[in-house]
């Protein structure tokens, strides 16, 4: 029961969390899971690939394509303006909960 309780809570934070990886520097695909992973966000590509297109179409990343020595080419995803304030919102969001919860487990 745990587990799925964590992985819910997990699912639940994972497109802020990238968005907020993002919003550092653009980023490629390897970078934004190793800074999950960093962060003990353990996400596979499977995850992350149809949350970053979603993003995309939604207007909230863009990329660019940027030529590889060591493959094909990459690409490289930053925030749109209409994502910047998505996150600027879920700062406040995230603020707000965090309190809130941190109340309740102090009673």
């Amino acid at each position: 029961m745990v587990e799925n309780i964590k992985s819910q809570m997990r699912k639940g934070i994972l497109e802020y969390c990238i968005l907020s990886v993002i919003d550092r520097k653009e980023a490629y695909t390897s970078d934004i899971l190793e800074a999950l992973k960093s962060a003990d966000l353990l996400v596979v590509e499977g995850t992350l690939y149809p949350l970053l297109s979603r993003l995309k179409n939604n207007g909230i990343l863009t990329y660019r394509w940027e030529e590889s020595t060591a493959g094909p080419p990459r690409k490289y995803f930053c925030l749109t303006e209409e994502g910047r304030q998505l996150l600027a919102q879920l700062n406040c969001e995230w603020n707000a909960i965090s309190q809130s919860i941190n109340k309740l487990i102090e009673i």
